[in-house]
């Protein structure tokens, strides 16, 4: 009998730590947009419903010199932008809803 309450104590216990790591982390609720430059010219990217309070860099520049631009912040979260990847170099904020000129540059950012 009590190998049997030992074992359904454990099972229970994994079950609720199973369930506690799978709940999702907090995150901006919406989409981040920006312009990145191709061999053709630009395109435009999101990053939908980022997580927030981690470092972001942005994939499509991470590797190469030039930077993103021109974003637009349609999420629920204020978004730190950075020049450098990593989050690192001068910063900017825009607060949800906001947008900013394609002379605003970014390599990575993190959302509040």
């Amino acid at each position: 009998m009590t190998a049997r309450r030992t074992t359904a104590a454990i099972s229970s216990l994994a079950l609720a730590l199973t369930v506690a790591l799978a709940t999702p982390a907090l995150a901006a609720l919406g989409t981040f947009t920006y312009t990145y430059p191709t061999p053709n010219g630009t395109s435009i990217a999101d990053l939908t419903d980022p997580p927030s309070k981690a470092c972001i860099n942005i994939p499509e520049v991470a590797r190469i010199e030039d930077s993103a631009h021109t974003p637009i912040n349609h999420t629920s979260s204020t978004v730190t932008m950075f020049t450098g990847i990593d989050c690192t170099g001068d910063y900017y904020s825009l607060r949800p809803g906001g947008r900013a000129s394609s002379r605003l540059l970014l390599k990575s950012v993190v959302f509040s």
